[in-house]
Formats: C-alpha cells, sequence, structure tokens
C-alpha cells in the first residue's frame, strides 16, 4: 500500500490493496489506525465502530489531523445501545459504500472495530429466532456471516476500473487466544493477521505487534524492493529474539551468537517504536532500518535508540534529500546507494556519541 505507513507495518506483514487482513487485541492499539489510515490522502475511508469512545476519538483525531480529513472518511457507529440487527447490519452498510469507491476505479479502505461484536448480535438474534446454538453457543453459518462480508475486499484489474477495497477486520481476543473460535475462522478468511499482544503494549512496545503470530500470505510480494533488501531478515531476528528474550537474565551463561542475538533484538524492538499519529515515508523507513538491521547500531545503548532515530531522520531529511528521492523514486537499494547510506550512518552515529 503506498503512501506513509507505520514501521511494522510495512517491514514485517506488509499490506496491500484488495487485502483482507485480520488484527487482534482490545486496547492494544487497534485504534492507531486511524493514524496509518489518514495518512494516504488519496484513499477513501469506511470506518465501522462499535465502541462509542471508539467511535468519537477517531473522530476527534482525523478531524484534528487534516480539516479535510473527514471529507473522505465515512464513520458507521453501531454501539452497544444499538439494537442487535443494526450491529449485525453495520459492516455490510459500510462495506457497501466502500464497494462503491472500488467499482468507481477508486482505493477504498475499510476497518471493521469489531467484528467480534457483529458476531455475538448475530448470535443473539440467532438464539431469540430458536435457531440451533453450534460452538460457543454461536450458529452454524457463523462463518459465511464473516467469509461473505471480507471476500469482498478485492483489487479490481484494469478492464474493471482498477479500484481496490482493502479490508482490515479486528477481532478482540480473551486472554490472548487466537485459537478461539472466532478469531480461527477470520484468520481461515483474510490474507494474513497482525496479532496485536497486550502484554507488549502494556511494555511500551507500540506497535504491540506479536512477531511470531502475525503472518502475510503474500510474504515479500507486497513491499518495495528497498524494504525486502533492508528486512528481509529483520522479521526472522525479531521472532528468534522473543523467543530467547526469557534467557536474557542468565546472560552470562548464553554463548556469543545467542548473546548476539539478544543485543541485536533489543535494538531493533526500540527501533521499531513508534508514536500514535506519527507516520513515516517508505523511503524514512529504509533509511532507519538499514541502520538496524546491518548491525551499525549493535554498540549504542538501547535506550539511546529513540533519540538516535529521531536526530538520523532530522540529519537525512535537512542534509540527504537527494538520497531519500533516490530511494523512492528507484524502490531498490542499489550498490552505489547502499554505499552512501552506509556513508551517512557511519559519520552520523561518530558525531552522535560525541
Amino acid at each position: 500500500m503506498g503512501g506513509k505507513v507505520r514501521n511494522d507495518l510495512s517491514a514485517a506483514p506488509a499490506l496491500q490493496r484488495g487485502y483482507p487482513q485480520l488484527w487482534g487485541g482490545r486496547d492494544t492499539g487497534v485504534v492507531m489506525l486511524s493514524g496509518f489510515a489518514s495518512a494516504i490522502s488519496t484513499l477513501y475511508i469506511v470506518f465501522v465502530g462499535y465502541w462509542h469512545d471508539t467511535v468519537t476519538n477517531l473522530w476527534c483525531s482525523l478531524s484534528n489531523f487534516s480539516p479535510d480529513a473527514m471529507k473522505y472518511t465515512i464513520v458507521v457507529s453501531a454501539t452497544a445501545s444499538d439494537a442487535a440487527p443494526l450491529q449485525y447490519l453495520a459492516p455490510y452498510s459500510g462495506c457497501s459504500m466502500g464497494e462503491y469507491f472500488r467499482d468507481n476505479g477508486k482505493h477504498a479502505l475499510i476497518i471493521y472495530d469489531d467484528l467480534s461484536k457483529q458476531a455475538v448480535a448475530y448470535r443473539q438474534m440467532s438464539l431469540l429466532l430458536r435457531r440451533p446454538p453450534g460452538r460457543e453457543a454461536y450458529p452454524g453459518d457463523v462463518f459465511y456471516l464473516h467469509s461473505r462480508l471480507l471476500e469482498r475486499a478485492a483489487k479490481m484489474n484494469d478492464s474493471f476500473g482498477g479500484g481496490s477495497l482493502t479490508a482490515l477486520p479486528v477481532i478482540e481476543t480473551q486472554a490472548g487466544d487466537v485459537s478461539a473460535y472466532i478469531p480461527t475462522n477470520v484468520i481461515s478468511i483474510t490474507d494474513g493477521q497482525i496479532f496485536l499482544e497486550t502484554e507488549l503494549f502494556y511494555k511500551g512496545i507500540r506497535p504491540a505487534i506479536n512477531v511470531g503470530l502475525s503472518v502475510s500470505r503474500v510474504g515479500s510480494a507486497a513491499q518495495t524492493r528497498a524494504m525486502k533488501q533492508v528486512a528481509g531478515t529483520m522479521k526472522l531476528e525479531l521472532a528468534q529474539y522473543r523467543e530467547v528474550a526469557a534467557f536474557a537474565q542468565f546472560g552470562s551463561d548464553l554463548d556469543a551468537a545467542t548473546q548476539q542475538l539478544l543485543n541485536r533484538g533489543v535494538r531493533l524492538t526500540e527501533l521499531l517504536k513508534q508514536g500514535q499519529y506519527v507516520p513515516m515515508a517508505i523511503e524514512e523507513q529504509v533509511a532507519v532500518i538499514y541502520a538496524g538491521v546491518r548491525g551499525h547500531l549493535d554498540k549504542l545503548e538501547p535506550s539511546k535508540i529513540t533519540k538516535f532515530e529521531s536526530a538520523f531522520l532530522a540529519h537525512v531529511l535537512s542534509q540527504h534529500q537527494a538520497l531519500l528521492s533516490t530511494i523512492r523514486t528507484e524502490g531498490k537499494i542499489s550498490d552505489q546507494t547502499e554505499a552512501k547510506l552506509k556513508e551517512i550512518v557511519t559519520n552520523f552515529l561518530s558525531t552522535f556519541e560525541a
């Protein structure tokens, strides 16, 4: 997906147009999506919300972000005070609006926050209609409830206008259990999932993405070549780091390779932290991630990583716009570009640490 997005979203489980993808976890930063969406001015946004505070915050945030943001944003609200049939119909109403833009050659993003509430409303209606309950008291056709909705997200070819509808359904997990009935149903429908973990969120790691449980079924096909070059091994390194991080307290008993993995993982985690409503351009992400995955930050204290990122980006934006322009236009990192990028990072680190 073009434009400015969040670090973790572009580098690990990438997104692309016409892509239905699952997001999990209540109160783990899912509503930060409004920052991601509002950064793409050519995109029409449809937000289906079941939480009154979330809908209100989204409305205020978009209005404050840009006076024109609400001109290309549609908000469909079906809160707990609304009747179950309205909560059941809200996602379909929002999807129909998104399809209008898609079928007219435009690009639309629809966010369902969250489909767990729609499933509960559908269960309530089905039980009142005395339909036979199944697993977790849901009716037998609850899978079809979500599949017929999410399969409407698509990228049209040029003969049909070239428009797209990208769906980001949110599913609330209970105690981080992704193997529950509704989460597994939606996982089987979508083209990937990004699992946001409560524990990581409260540790201050935001976006709180669990790299091990987050996957993309199209792999790196949705990434630019430049991002593939710098972030190709990053997800594996982060997943391995999370696995062995529990043993960090026994640092003296770890071999050199494991210690190096821990050191690199800590710094990459700090590098990927990002504030709410702080979008970054792809070329900026490439420059920052390059410094981390190539080991240039291995000797820098983890507590200084955030400060380094801010200072480094400010330096590159003010002094090396030509390099960023090259990465953006070519979409890849040539040998010449990499040599220049390495020189910039090395020179900046020497002055940053002084």
